[in-house]
């Protein structure tokens, strides 16, 4: 599913275009484009869009006024991968704009969900015509574009009719960043009605209990409280259809699972593929993973033995790591160990007060950080606004409120996120290094009391072979 939203962006002021420039710039960010690679170009070079650009308008005689549109659209969270964004945007640029305007597009990949970013020419380079956009074309022309590439990707659209008012675009204007808000709250309420009913019917019954109308012609659908439009459950997901809910239904009651069904669920639950990680159990895999075991589908492990070798597995593990360790650092006897080990207790009490040190300053700056994180959540609509959109003039004023209180500071805001990110490198860092020094110190003092200990048991036969041998030499001296 994708949703688009039309922005205009106006000039400068006498003509100027630095909206349009810093547009384009914003667009092809290489940190939201994994470095520009979704990225492209209608009718220009991508290089140069926005001197081709001005180039038209200026063969028209027409740098005023209204620069260019940006477009943006949204793709449902989960829904689709990059590739198959970018390729819906470019065949969305294509059919749109035709041969008649210029264009710079990009998909960013650098939010939760995808999006993507268009900016055309407000300047036909064919005729010199200016595009103009009138109210309702959103829905008469732009949204049913793009839900007919959707139906060509197997994605669900959005449904639009010109004559009504769109809670879809309304919800745009909410939530800028593309959640599909409506959507998400209408499939957790068809999920908990499907755990909790018998059957179809009883589905419904508790639908209707949370305030959902529904129809059931050719489609189910339900119209969610307070909305006005009827959602198609086929077009929330492929799980959501009829067929497949009164199928998870059944398979939500023992009573109705048949025992074939039963023994592939069990394969699959005990399939394992080597060199893989087992993924760990869902939810609702745990819970069907409970009803095989009841029924018996699935028995009980028997206990494992290796509990009665554990001292010695631990024993050998902390024997290979002192070997290991001996070998890398090459020491020789107990006082190359004791002498590392003053070493290393030394450079752990550095390190410990380099840590202390690191968040001190990071605690200092914590005020700042704030002020940044502040001025990024209203990052999307203060870059809208200087592309001329006024809709977001409110976080354009944040923005500009929070720099200034930065700048006071002495300090702008790339500073104040270089900084950031020096202390938390610093913290990861010096984290690392305590942890391999409290390794070492660990292993070195396993080997020393170990060493002592064979000693203490090698001292009194010691002193036994040299009772033995004083009283060799005397025997042999008579």
């Amino acid at each position: 599913m994708a949703i688009c939203k039309i922005l205009h962006i106006n000039d400068a002021g006498s003509g100027a275009s630095s909206h349009l420039a810093t547009a384009i710039d914003y667009v092809l960010n290489g940190e939201k484009t994994q470095e520009s690679i979704l990225t492209g170009g209608y009718n220009l070079q991508v290089e140069r869009a926005f001197a081709q650009m001005m180039e038209t308008k200026e063969i028209f005689g027409k740098t005023g006024g209204r620069q260019a549109y940006h477009m943006i659209i949204s793709f449902q969270e989960g829904e689709t991968d990059v590739k198959t964004a970018m390729e819906i945007t470019e065949q969305f640029v294509k059919e749109y704009l035709g041969d008649q305007y210029e264009a710079v597009y990009a998909v960013h990949d650098n939010t939760k969900h995808v999006h993507a970013h268009i900016i055309f020419n407000s300047v036909s380079f064919a005729t010199g015509l200016k595009y103009h956009y009138k109210k309702n074309d959103w829905a008469r022309f732009v949204q049913p574009v793009i839900n007919r590439i959707c139906r060509e990707h197997d994605l669900s659209v959005v449904e639009v009719n010109p004559g009504e008012k769109h809670d879809r675009y309304q919800e745009w204007n909410e939530w800028r960043d593309g959640d599909f808000v409506w959507s998400d709250m209408i499939k957790r309420d068809l999920d908990i009605a499907i755990a909790e009913a018998k059957d179809f019917d009883d589905f419904l019954a508790i639908m209707r209990s949370r305030g959902y109308e529904d129809k059931q012609n050719k489609y189910l659908a339900f119209r969610a409280p307070g909305k006005s439009r009827f959602r198609r459950t086929e077009r929330l997901g492929k799980d959501y259809s009829r067929d497949r809910i009164e199928e998870r239904i059944r398979l939500e009651t023992v009573i109705g699972i048949h025992q074939e069904t039963m023994e592939e669920a069990g394969k699959f639950v005990w399939q394992r593929i080597p060199g893989r990680k087992r993924a760990k159990l869902t939810p609702i895999q745990k819970k069907y993973y409970a009803r095989l075991f009841r029924l018996g589908l699935i028995m009980r492990r028997p206990y494992s033995k290796a509990w009665q070798y554990r001292d010695e597995i631990k024993r050998f593990h902390e024997l290979q790591e002192q070997y290991l360790f001996l070998c890398e650092h090459e020491l020789n006897g107990l006082e190359d160990l004791k002498k590392m080990r003053k070493e290393c207790a030394a450079a752990k009490k550095k390190k410990v007060s380099e840590k202390n040190r690191n968040y001190r300053m990071n605690k200092k700056c914590e005020s700042l950080f704030q002020i940044a994180d502040r001025m990024k959540e209203v990052s999307f609509g203060h870059q809208a606004f200087l592309s001329g959109d006024e809709e977001f003039r409110e976080e354009y004023e944040t923005w500009k409120a929070q720099n200034e209180r930065l700048l006071k500071e002495g300090y702008s805001f790339d500073e104040v996120e270089m900084l950031r990110e020096g202390y938390k490198a610093g913290a990861i860092r010096t984290k690392k290094e305590l942890k391999e020094l409290t390794r070492n110190m660990k292993i070195m003092e396993g080997i020393i009391a170990e060493t002592e200990r064979e000693m203490e048991r090698e001292a009194p036969q010691k002193h036994t072979d040299d009772k033995k041998e004083d009283r060799e030499r005397k025997r042999q001296g008579r």
